[in-house]
């Protein structure tokens, strides 16, 4: 890197760069004729070990994840490689579903191949930990709503129920959030992978499903469907297309229910604005899911009741 010859010019070499929902920060570095990102990693919240090994894991299995040039561990700094400030979000359209579906296709596929024998596992523990977001952020803290002993009971055994869905298939190399904003564009028109450090060994449709129920673009069913055909010579081949669309609306299921909580939570305890403003979107996610299938209707009362415990003028709430 070229030195600089006072603070003005380290200060002028130096760009904010937008965070996300994490406690991370990342500062764009320009230095001679490149530019560099730092990211900026407080090791009390942050793993960076496991984004290192998940960035050389990606790598060994031919995906696009950021280089890293130089790391501190200690103190929590990464010098990595710049992939652009053009996130996948921005060409999101009805009309360029297809198309980009047809991109992202293949890096689904791509972590098929990836080495899990040093990843956690997205077992019965973590599945229900993840599900306990929507109770205690969205109905306890959101909605200021306890559940009361028969509709506890009925909660826990819908955790069970997409327990059983999220485990009953082929366990790959899952990012755990898919989706348009950590995709970019690459400057020679491939896409790298971003945001990957809590990558787990879980269900062949769980980053699928990260894709189709999209909080920026809600796709059409019959688009959910077709994609969800599409995916399954290269995902799941063993399963009959009633099989494994079920598989996709159930860990879906668990997903939206689990973002839900975790929108409310990102407002209340880390105080960043705008997630409530999105939980329309999951809530409805949810109630297009749930009838479709007879094993939900047990549940789909409770459910339904869940997601209208609150009013819709508190998705602006402070």
């Amino acid at each position: 890197m070229a030195p600089h010859n006072s603070a003005a010019d380290i200060a002028r070499s130096w760009t904010m760069v937008a965070g996300d929902a994490s406690f991370r920060r990342y500062f764009r570095l320009f230095a001679a004729d490149d530019s560099y990102i730092v990211m900026d990693a407080p090791p009390a919240q942050e793993n960076v070990p496991a984004f290192i090994e998940v960035a050389n894991t990606l790598r060994k299995a031919g995906l696009r994840a950021p280089c890293i040039y130089a790391q501190d561990i200690e103190q929590g700094f990464l010098l990595l490689e710049d992939f652009g400030d053009q996130m996948l979000k921005q060409e999101l359209a009805p009309a360029q579903g297809q198309r980009l579906f047809t991109q992202i296709l293949p890096l689904l596929s791509g972590f098929t191949r990836c080495d899990c024998s040093g990843l956690p596992r997205f077992d019965e523990q973590h599945i229900h930990k993840e599900l306990a977001l929507f109770a205690d952020w969205y109905l306890a803290r959101h909605c200021e709503y306890m559940l009361p002993d028969d509709e506890l009971a009925s909660w826990r055994a819908l955790g069970d129920l997409l327990v059983e869905a999220c485990q009953a298939r082929q366990q790959v190399f899952i990012h755990r959030d898919f989706h348009s904003c950590n995709l970019q564009r690459l400057a020679d028109g491939g896409l790298g992978i971003i945001d990957f450090q809590d990558a787990m060994l879980g269900p062949a449709s769980y980053d699928l499903a990260s894709w189709l129920w999209d909080r920026y673009l809600a796709w059409p069913r019959t688009d959910i469907e077709a994609w969800v055909e599409q995916a399954r010579a290269s995902l799941a081949p063993q399963l009959s297309p009633a099989q494994w669309l079920r598989y996709c609306d159930l860990t879906g299921l668990q997903r939206n229910i689990k973002v839900v909580g975790i929108f409310a939570r990102l407002h209340y305890r880390d105080g960043k604005p705008g997630y409530l403003e999105m939980l329309p979107q999951f809530s409805a996610y949810i109630r297009d899911i749930v009838p479709r299938y007879a094993e939900l209707q047990p549940f789909a009362k409770h459910l339904l009741a869940w997601l209208d415990a609150c009013p819709a003028s508190r998705t602006s709430r402070s």
